[in-house]
């Protein structure tokens, strides 16, 4: 099975039917029961209860006949947790903060292969190859796992702050609620 991964704008925790086409995306996969790994590593512990609420409401209200078992990423064990998933989803929040985290697992993009990865903001942005963040306040280098250059929340505005990235990367525009699936 080759690996999907789905880049989300923004906001995707929020209601909106715009969303539902993200979840539901997300769970087009071709087994009942489904094991997602939620990964919170750009928010702090504080927030954990309150967006693990909001993403298992916007997963079940999306799932129609499937069967969901949840998991939250832990960093010591997140490796064999994403061996044991079918769907890891990488919340947003503080881009650099989840960065700094994914960048010490050396061998990632391997660990993903045959699996549904979904990045919501910073999850889109740490997928990227090049983004810019206004929040962060500038450009950074992203894993590189999906070969684009990317900005999430986008408004029409600072399109030009991609020009200190490579030419030959596909430009990705997101605004919130928006989405975009690619393979490998």
């Amino acid at each position: 099975m080759k690996t999907k991964f789905i880049l989300s704008g923004g906001y995707a925790g929020r209601p909106n039917k715009k969303n539902d086409k993200f979840f539901k995306e997300i769970l087009l996969v071709k087994k009942n029961k489904l094991k997602i790994l939620l990964v919170y590593f750009a928010k702090t512990f504080e927030d954990y209860k309150r967006i693990t609420n909001e993403d298992k409401h916007q997963f079940n209200k999306n799932k129609g006949e499937k069967e969901l078992v949840f998991e939250i990423a832990e960093k010591d064990k997140f490796a064999n947790q994403i061996k044991n998933t079918d769907i890891v989803y990488l919340h947003g929040g503080k881009t650099l903060r989840l960065l700094k985290i994914l960048k010490s697992y050396k061998n990632l993009k391997e660990l993903f292969n045959g699996k549904v990865v979904a990045g919501e903001s910073a999850g889109a942005y740490v997928l990227s190859t090049c983004f810019y963040s206004k929040s962060e306040s500038g450009i950074f280098k992203g894993l590189g796992i999906v070969p684009v250059k990317t900005i999430c929340h986008y408004i029409g505005q600072n399109a030009e702050k991609l020009k200190d990235c490579p030419d030959n990367l596909e430009s990705l525009f997101l605004p919130d609620y928006k989405f975009k699936v690619y393979y490998s």
